[in-house]
């Protein structure tokens, strides 16, 4: 039989659109499944302040009357207009291993991109960068993150059957084992950037974000990722929002920010990592947090009661990337490390022409454990 699209249009459509990636991966050892509760909040045009510039469109494929494969076409007119770009993007992509069901989900979105005007596909991507993004290309016997994505081995081979397809940006993560202390080049290098520039490292308490800091927090993201693939700086509607959803999550042992001497308001650098909740969201039942799921990831974030810790968010201002406040970051955060007893850290997405962020990592022990790609096809 013919493969059969179907919109997403009611509630019950889109539980089965959330649903079937619990139901593809059921069992695998590396996956590791966003919280439904989280797809709900992005996926809705209600929920998602994304929705204030982005229109979008999902699908479902069934074959033989089974539901067998997902995607969203998402068009984010702000990125467009940055980046000049007609671009329809697509993700939250899923399908079972039948060339017919993901070219029939491409072909969806490619229609739904050329009924907007738009000339190109391009993913996997979502509303922001706050969003996962990137296929799996190499890593598939490495546990995911909660901030990446994990798809089969046979997702890119599928790419590359189907026609069109070129490589558009690639990512690089790494996998770095927390040492003993902190090396001692990276301490000196420390001490020079603190006497030279007048810069210092300084914790971020509950306080301070309840004097209005964490907004900074999100203004400094956006001054620092600006030139990134894809990037579009957040709205004022959209921190509001990140701020409510994850800043009541947070370890703030483990945020540190780089500030001027002069001024402790003048952020020039950022590091929010947390806990990794990878093991403790696998145990949260098709993306659950009730009736247990609650309690695993309360012990990960409140008890540290996990191995690793996830590289969330390092930033640097451009104009100080060149001058080693990165080892500020890192010489603060590291003693932390030890303290709790976490083996090793992971860092999230770089971009792989991302030298200088990557520079960081040769400090320490460190391996490429995945790549990513994020792919392009011309609309004809």
């Amino acid at each position: 039989m013919s493969v059969e699209i179907k919109n997403v249009k009611s509630k019950s459509d889109l539980r089965a659109f959330i649903n079937l990636h619990y139901d593809l991966y059921k069992g695998n050892p590396y996956d590791v499944p966003s919280l439904y509760s989280d797809e709900v909040n992005t996926l809705s045009k209600d929920r998602n302040a994304a929705f204030d510039f982005c229109e979008a469109e999902y699908f479902l494929a069934y074959k033989d009357g089974k539901l067998c494969g997902r995607v969203a076409a998402i068009i984010n007119h702000r990125a467009n207009e940055k980046w000049n770009k007609l671009d329809v993007r697509f993700g939250w992509l899923d399908f079972i291993d039948d060339i017919e069901v993901s070219r029939a989900l491409f072909k969806a979105v490619e229609n739904y991109g050329r009924s907007k005007g738009m000339t190109a596909i391009i993913g996997p991507l979502g509303f922001s960068d706050m969003d996962k993004e990137g296929m799996l290309t190499y890593g598939f016997d490495r546990m995911s993150t909660m901030a990446t994505l994990y798809n089969y081995d046979y997702y890119p081979r599928h790419m590359e059957q189907l026609e069109g397809w070129v490589k558009d940006n690639d990512y690089v993560e790494y996998l770095i084992p927390i040492p003993e202390k902190v090396p001692d080049k990276l301490v000196k290098l420390a001490t020079m950037i603190e006497q030279r520039y007048n810069l210092h490292a300084k914790k971020v308490t509950p306080k301070d974000i309840r004097n209005g800091y964490a907004r900074k927090l999100f203004e400094i993201i956006n001054a620092t990722y600006g030139d990134l693939y894809g990037f579009v700086t957040l709205t004022d509607h959209q921190i509001d929002q990140y701020v409510k959803m994850f800043l009541p999550a947070v370890d703030f042992d483990l945020v540190t920010v780089i500030v001027d001497g002069n001024n402790d308001d003048k952020i020039i650098g950022i590091a929010i990592t947390i806990p990794s909740l990878a093991k403790a969201l696998k145990k949260c039942h098709r993306g659950r947090l009730f009736p247990f799921g609650w309690w695993h990831v309360l012990r990960a974030v409140k008890f540290g009661k996990t191995e690793g810790v996830d590289l969330l968010l390092i930033g640097v201002l451009p104009e100080y990337r060149g001058k080693g406040a990165n080892a500020l970051i890192l010489t603060d955060l590291i003693p932390r490390y030890i303290a709790r007893g976490y083996k090793w850290g992971e860092s999230q997405v770089e971009m792989e022409t991302n030298t200088g962020v990557q520079g960081q990592w040769n400090a320490f022990e460190h391996e490429n454990h995945k790549k990513r790609r994020c792919f392009r096809k011309e609309i004809k």
